[in-house]
């Protein structure tokens, strides 16, 4: 089987331990995590060949995180050395009625400071069929941008399925690039769109029609966002599938969470998940992306199995620390089938 393919920064994530807050922290738990080596190893961890392409520094920090990668065997050969950090960020996890917090220190970081022509696209792609990347990538720095232009044409021009996780973030897009118009050629070259409504109306003024999101947060109903699929589909014709996933955050600690896959012309929706006790939400729309694109390579012609597998599995990562998610295919069932008991498995 072709390999999937994913671009964008790893970064070393520390975190206070539980839910102590950033001024009572005497020590900080180590991660590794960013949105596309995530999907790279829910992919790995499914049993897809999976290779992720990033720049890191030539160092212990940037050994770790491609041992980080290797250990969930995610191909790493194409990695580029340079520049001189690590990309950072710093997590408070909220709980009940105080949302998590995120600082980024990615600043100069050996992604941010990729350009085009370091990596040979065409190398990349000779045995690939589909390639991914967020928002984040060039939400990063214009040069980053560029670059995941430049590979979004060689992927394009090679025949690949190519996909993003719009991923809007308001704390990057710090440099001058206009982030609409940027998001906008980039996005036009994809088959498959991820998003959610916050994503659709930061980037191309696309809102659910009725809805305010932090008003009615808690009571998302998957009809509220067909007017959001069909505005996407008409702004990016060539996309072949529109994917909203649905948070109703009750709190913190509280979600429901669920999706909607539009082709066009029908709707398909998830089951929604009740997720009461929250262990760690980030990663989520990782998880779910992971699990979408196991599903439609898999299931080519059963978009709502592609659908339901997504949802299963990113309501499962939220049980699970960290930012990759490390279910299995037969846990994600066993949701899907309804078993939401918990029991002991022996």
């Amino acid at each position: 089987m072709k390999k999937v393919v994913t671009f964008g920064e790893i970064m070393l994530r520390l975190a206070p331990p539980e839910f102590l807050r950033f001024s009572q922290a005497r020590s900080f738990e180590v991660n590794y995590g960013g949105g596309e080596a995530n999907v790279a190893v829910s992919l790995a961890n499914y049993g897809l060949p999976v290779e992720f392409i990033t720049r890191i520094p030539k160092n212990d920090i940037g050994h770790c995180a491609l041992m980080e990668m290797r250990k969930h065997n995610v191909g790493t050969k194409h990695i580029i050395d340079g520049g001189d950090r690590l990309g950072i960020y710093f997590l408070e996890t909220g709980a009940v009625s105080r949302a998590s917090k995120v600082i980024y220190d990615r600043s100069h970081s050996s992604m941010s400071e990729i350009k085009p022509g370091m990596v040979d696209w065409e190398d990349v792609f000779k045995d690939a069929q589909w390639f991914h990347w967020t928002g984040i990538t060039p939400a990063i720095s214009q040069s980053a941008a560029d670059t995941c232009l430049e590979a979004l044409k060689i992927a394009d021009h090679m025949g690949l399925k190519i996909s993003t996780d719009l991923n809007y973030r308001s704390k990057l897009w710090n440099y001058s690039g206009n982030r609409k118009e940027i998001m906008t050629e980039l996005t036009s070259y994809c088959d498959i769109i991820l998003g959610n409504e916050e994503d659709a109306d930061a980037y191309f003024d696309i809102k659910p029609e009725d809805l305010d999101i932090l008003t009615h947060g808690d009571s998302l109903k998957a009809e509220n966002f067909l007017s959001v699929c069909q505005q996407m589909h008409t702004k990016f014709p060539r996309a072949q599938k529109i994917i909203i996933t649905l948070r109703g955050s009750i709190s913190a600690s509280n979600n429901t969470w669920a999706g909607v896959l539009y082709d066009g012309s029908i709707m398909y929706k998830s089951s929604q998940y009740h997720i009461t006790h929250i262990v760690d939400r980030v990663g989520g729309g990782d998880s779910f992306m992971g699990a979408l694109i196991y599903g439609l390579i898999k299931y080519p012609k059963n978009d709502q199995k592609a659908l339901d597998y997504a949802a299963a599995a990113s309501c499962l990562k939220h049980t699970i620390k960290g930012d990759v998610n490390l279910v299995t295919i037969s846990e994600i069932e066993k949701l899907i089938d309804g078993d939401t008991s918990g029991r002991v498995s022996r």
